[in-house]
């Protein structure tokens, strides 16, 4: 039976080690059961569909996805402004905070907004699994006061690990989006640097 911290992806010796591993998220925020180190992908599956909890897996543990009433706001208005842009285009489609993705083996992450083109799936057609293993084209994260920067620092280099071509990050306290094109290559926009359109409209490249 697997153990607390028995994972090949973990050089973790304590959970205090799991827990800057995984980027120093709060305790509040990692399941118990399964045991830290010991979840797989169809635990996430079971979180969401038996108690409703959004959780993402990261070298095998369960973390609790922070989402706020500010943060749902905000992702319901970018839902619909990438929406007008995507479906008149026919480019693909867009997914809310509980789309999840097997971004990589045994990784899955829930992007607060995800866009996702019709070339990312074979024959075009969009899968039935809960958790298809599948990067998007665009992924954004909006801030909530529990990310650490080490979460999000992670989540960034997975993310472009797995063939994510834009993240955006967005930043409700200080009303800005971080714009990367890579892991390290990016752009700040604030309030005066134009509408989502707009931001779509530069993004083109990945949408």
């Amino acid at each position: 039976m697997a153990t607390l911290l028995d994972t090949p992806s973990s050089t973790a010796e304590t959970l205090a080690d799991l827990l800057k591993q995984i980027g120093n998220i709060p305790p509040e925020r990692i399941r118990a059961h399964p045991a830290p180190g010991t979840a797989v992908v169809q635990d996430v599956i079971d979180a969401e569909r038996k108690e409703n909890r959004l959780c993402e897996l990261v070298d095998g543990v369960l973390v609790e996805k922070p989402m706020g009433f500010r943060e749902s706001i905000l992702a319901s208005f970018l839902i619909r402004m990438l929406q007008d842009y995507v479906q008149p285009r026919n480019l693909g489609f867009v997914t809310s905070p509980d789309g999840m993705m097997e971004v990589l083996s045994g990784l899955v992450r829930l992007p607060d907004v995800a866009f996702v083109s019709w070339t990312r799936f074979p024959n075009g057609r969009i899968p039935t699994t809960a958790a298809p293993k599948v990067a998007p084209d665009l992924a954004v994260e909006i801030l909530s006061p529990s990310n650490t920067s080490e979460e999000m620092i992670r989540k960034r280099r997975e993310y472009f690990e797995a063939g994510v071509r834009l993240a955006w990050f967005v930043d409700p306290e200080t009303r800005t989006v971080s714009v990367y094109a890579s892991i390290e290559q990016y752009t700040v926009l604030g309030e005066k640097d134009g509408s989502c359109r707009e931001v779509c409209e530069t993004s083109q490249g990945a949408l």
